[in-house]
Formats: structure tokens, C-alpha cells, sequence
């Protein structure tokens, strides 16, 4: 791998992030880290990586979004989180948003060879604590890590966010609202930016349609949309699902 130098800022609470600044960690006091990636040679290597780097630490690993929920949910919550863009279940800011619902404290970083600046401002907002290019060398990756578990937001050389700060709280905001929709919902979300009816959905999923139609009318309340259209506009807006 090519090293790459990464830009950080202290993470000063600037409205970038669906929560209030997470409490300063010291990068030691990181024991638990759980890895979430689809690629198993990449899993492997990250995990062998920081233990070499770090010392003793716990190093879980999960493939896809749902096998990292159901490991908080059995083992409880890691000291950190590093979480692939793109994954069997989830792809684009998805996989923050539903993470950063179960871990409201824990430093979330994105790992993506994705260096869009979209992106890297839509996981930002989402609530990452910084967003790392897969292609860093050891040095700089095991450097960022532990800046970012100091409390440091940390992106990759080059970056500019996109918004002025008016508008990365907008999207912050907007982040929150979507981390309040329940795992079902997230599912009828995805399929609603696919275009996909109320039939296809219920058929889909295995559930009634008057169900689906009481799920939509719930998303509709919680992230204050109207239409349908207006949800899909809502959820591009975020990056949440990025197409496969």
C-alpha cells in the first residue's frame, strides 16, 4: 500500500456530527476494536495490523452491517469502530448512521478507497470521526487511528468540505433524523429510493402492505418529508445509500 498523509482538525463540536462532541479518549484507553469489512484479506491485515501496532488489544471483525449489530448487541459495545464504506448490506453513510444509533460515544472511522468529497462530507455529517483512504501505509494509518482516538476529526489530504457551516448542520440534522428509523424502516427507506411500490415492498420483505404503508407514513414523520420524492431527495442528500 502507498502511504498517504491525512488532515486533521480538533473535533470542536462544530455541528458536523449527528451528535454533541464525543468525550477526548486517550488512544491507550482503546482495548475493544471492532472491524467491519466485507474483504477478508483486508479484515485480516487491519486487525493483525493494529494488534502489532497497539500492543494487546481485542480486534473482533464482522462482514456486513447486520453481523457488526448483532456483535454489539451480544459481546457490547467496542472502544471503537472501523467501518468499511461499501458493504454487502449497506453501502454509503448507512452503515454510520445505523452504528452511531447503537454507539452514540464510540469513534466511528470510515475506512474507503472512495476519496469523494461528497462522500467524505456525507460521513462526516453522518457522524464519523474521520474517513481514511484504504490505500495508507501502515505508519500513516496506525498515526491517524490514534489521532482520531484522541479526539482529532481526521480526513484525507486534499479534502474541502463542500458546505459552509450553515449547511453541514443542515445535513448533520437531517443525519439525526434518519438514525431515529428502526432497522424495518431503514429497509423500506432503501427500497423506496430504489422505486420499488408498496406492493413490491410487502412482497419483498414478507409483510403485509398495510404494515408497509404504516412503516412510510413513520418515516414520513420522523425525517419530515411529504412525498415519497421528497424522502428520495432527503436520502441522496445524505449519501445514505449509495447505489451497488
Amino acid at each position: 500500500m502507498t502511504t498517504a498523509s491525512q488532515n486533521a482538525e480538533p473535533d470542536r463540536g462544530t455541528g458536523t456530527a449527528p451528535a454533541p462532541a464525543r468525550p477526548r479518549l486517550s488512544a491507550d484507553r482503546v482495548k475493544d476494536i471492532l472491524i467491519v469489512d466485507d474483504h477478508p484479506l483486508m479484515c485480516d491485515a487491519l486487525a493483525l495490523t493494529l494488534k502489532i501496532s497497539f500492543g494487546r488489544k481485542t480486534v473482533r471483525t464482522a462482514r456486513s452491517l447486520a453481523a457488526a449489530v448483532e456483535q454489539i448487541r451480544t459481546h457490547g459495545a467496542p472502544d471503537a469502530v472501523i467501518l468499511d464504506l461499501n458493504l454487502p448490506d449497506a453501502r454509503g453513510a448507512e452503515g454510520i448512521v445505523t452504528l452511531r444509533r447503537q454507539l452514540p460515544d464510540v469513534p466511528i472511522t470510515m475506512i474507503s478507497a472512495d476519496l469523494e468529497n461528497a462522500m467524505i462530507s456525507a460521513a462526516i455529517a453522518a457522524g464519523a470521526q474521520g474517513y481514511i483512504s484504504k490505500s495508507l501505509g501502515r505508519e500513516a494509518l496506525v498515526d491517524s487511528l490514534r489521532r482520531m482516538w484522541e479526539g482529532e476529526r481526521v480526513t484525507p489530504e486534499g479534502y474541502e468540505p463542500e458546505d459552509g457551516g450553515t449547511e453541514e448542520d443542515a445535513r448533520a440534522e437531517l443525519a439525526r433524523r434518519f438514525a431515529t428509523l428502526t432497522p424495518q424502516q431503514m429497509k423500506i427507506l432503501r427500497l423506496i429510493c430504489q422505486g420499488k411500490a408498496n406492493k413490491e415492498i410487502s412482497y419483498e420483505l414478507s409483510i403485509a402492505e398495510a404494515t408497509v404503508k404504516t412503516h412510510i407514513t413513520a418515516i414520513m414523520s420522523k425525517i419530515n418529508a411529504r412525498r415519497r420524492t421528497q424522502a428520495v431527495l432527503l436520502a441522496n442528500s445524505v449519501r445514505l445509500f449509495e447505489p451497488g
